[in-house]
């Protein structure tokens, strides 16, 4: 089964010299993201898996190869948001 991730919760995020912010009101955590980052947290708004978010980040800066260090990086991207309790897996 192919995971599909959302944000878990309405979180406060603001984007600041092309880092964003993510304020866990829940758990009184502060996380910050790079710029792409920020463009992966944005695609979250809806539901997305690892291939998903791959391609946008792939469209958005054309990136014309190394498509599989894309999608490890994006993976790891999205198992640390988890770990912060940002996203969720929707397949559960």
């Amino acid at each position: 089964m192919i995971k599909q991730y959302i944000h878990k919760g309405n979180y406060d995020a603001t984007e600041l010299d092309g880092e964003w912010i993510i304020l866990n009101t829940d758990d009184y955590t502060v996380t910050k993201i790079n710029e792409v980052g920020g463009v992966c947290w944005s695609l979250l708004n809806e539901s997305q898996t690892a291939d998903t978010l791959t391609q946008s980040l792939m469209d958005m800066y054309e990136i014309g190869e190394n498509e599989e260090q894309v999608k490890k990086d994006v993976e790891e991207f999205l198992h640390n948001l988890v770990e912060c309790g940002l996203i969720q897996n929707v397949n559960r």
